[in-house]
């Protein structure tokens, strides 16, 4: 393997896998996932990924991370020659980063990242037997690849097939349920259940009794005689997710669903009550991510308020919704700026948790859906010493173009999590913004 005359050379039958900026921003790791594969990254991908690094975001840290990677596997030897990938294994595949002559390709496609990466793909199916894999979460990239007869492919390390809904529909006989009320717990041997997954008995496709199942045994749910800030839930789904939401035990809480299912206004709802009223946590900390993800603020005009306002709007309206519908004087009288200047509510862009520790605050991820596994990997492990992490988003109204249903952070965290105990999810169906919004939602 090697060049000659700066043209690529590879042979063997290994297959050769091209990667975009997108698969290394995605999991700086990616170069290690390909087996005993030959991995090659064109220079123009080199070249965006330090456009990407220059930032401060959190993806501006995948791509500090990969800088950091190629670096170090550059120390053993010259990247344009190829460098094993794992040098202990005799059958290891290499890392080639691609700076060689490509093949022209058509107008227009004459410029950007993607068509730099498929000309690189063009030019190696070329001059090698083994098959040229062109790797991208870009669909349009692997719609041209298809186009020109390349086999491309969707990264999908970490990929979720069938996400977990963390409720669960069981049809008992009427004395199972006699039993259940009796003892407000039930053991079922038979039946395989995730730490706090929900449960719901049905007798005859009717909602019976509810539960949750952790320490081996589903508890009964108790009905909500309360409301959390005015709100009482309408259906189910928000009443298990108001039951993770307030458990102080749970210390993740992944809600999913789509438009007007309540997954914010619950999480804030919950998050209010446990800092301003049981005074659990220090603060109510939420965040959403600025979309792209690593645009300066400074194109938007104004100061860092009103840069942050057209993006952090639907938090303010869950908040002035919450203020002006509290059943105590107290919530009455305090609007959300107030607990702002108190310190109990901070309202952040994900760009700037960072590198930050979070110790003892409710910490809220909204849109969480348009962030890579790794980004919410980075977002997690800022949780210090007793605080709650809520993530809320919809899989399925992703804005992010390198990212799916399947492998974007919220649906991985869901999966990966699943049976963790300090773990809660819960999928909302049920629309309840109004009739026409949940109309909108199924018709649209």
């Amino acid at each position: 393997m090697g060049f000659v005359d700066g043209i690529d050379i590879i042979s063997g039958v290994k297959k050769v896998f091209i990667l975009d900026t997108n698969v290394l921003l995605n999991d700086p790791q990616a170069v290690f996932k390909f087996s005993d594969n030959d991995v090659v990254i064109p220079i123009a991908v080199i070249e965006q990924i330090d456009l990407f690094k220059r930032e401060q975001s959190v993806i501006a840290g995948s791509a500090r991370k990969v800088s950091r990677i190629l670096d170090r596997m550059a120390r053993r030897g010259r990247l344009s020659d190829g460098i094993p990938i794992f040098p202990e294994d005799q059958h290891s595949g290499c890392l080639f980063v691609n700076i060689g002559k490509q093949v022209e390709l058509p107008q227009p496609l004459s410029s950007g990242v993607g068509n730099e990466v498929l000309a690189v793909a063009l030019s190696l199916q070329k001059r090698t037997e083994s098959p040229v894999v062109v790797v991208s979460n870009d669909s349009n990239l692997r719609i041209k690849a298809n186009a020109f007869g390349l086999p491309a492919e969707e990264y999908v390390a970490g990929k979720i097939e069938a996400m977990f809904s963390g409720i669960r529909h069981l049809t008992v006989e009427p004395s199972t349920v006699s039993t259940f009320y009796q003892q407000h717990y039930l053991n079922l041997p038979d039946v395989t259940l995730n730490a706090n997954e929900f449960v719901l008995f049905e007798d005859h496709g009717k909602q019976v009794a509810s539960g949750i199942y952790r320490h081996g045994q589903i508890e009964m749910i108790e009905p909500r005689q309360t409301g959390v800030w005015g709100i009482y839930p309408r259906n189910s789904e928000q009443s298990f997710g108001l039951t993770a939401l307030l458990d102080d035990n749970i210390k993740l809480v992944t809600l999913s669903g789509r438009a007007g299912t309540g997954k914010t206004l619950l999480a804030i709802a919950a998050g209010l009550a446990k800092t301003t009223d049981e005074d659990i946590y220090q603060k109510l900390l939420v965040a959403r991510p600025i979309f792209p993800l690593g645009r300066d603020l400074g194109f938007l005009p104004g100061d860092l308020d009103e840069k942050l306002n057209p993006w952090m709007q639907p938090i303010y309206d869950n908040l002035e919704f919450l203020m002006s519908g509290g059943k105590t004087h107290r919530h009455k009288r305090l609007n959300y700026l107030e607990l702002i200047e108190q310190g109990l509510l901070a309202i952040e862009p994900i760009t700037y948790i960072r590198g930050r520790s979070i110790p003892k605050q409710f910490f809220i991820v909204d849109e969480a859906q348009n962030l890579s596994p790794h980004e919410i990997k980075t977002i997690i492990t800022r949780a210090g010493e007793g605080t709650k992490i809520v993530l809320t988003g919809d899989p399925y109204q992703i804005d992010n173009p390198y990212l799916d249903v399947d492998n974007n952070g919220l649906t991985f965290v869901i999966e990966r999590f699943k049976t963790v105990e300090v773990a809660a999810h819960v999928t909302l169906t049920k629309g309840e913004r109004s009739e026409l919004a949940t109309l909108a939602a199924e018709l649209l």
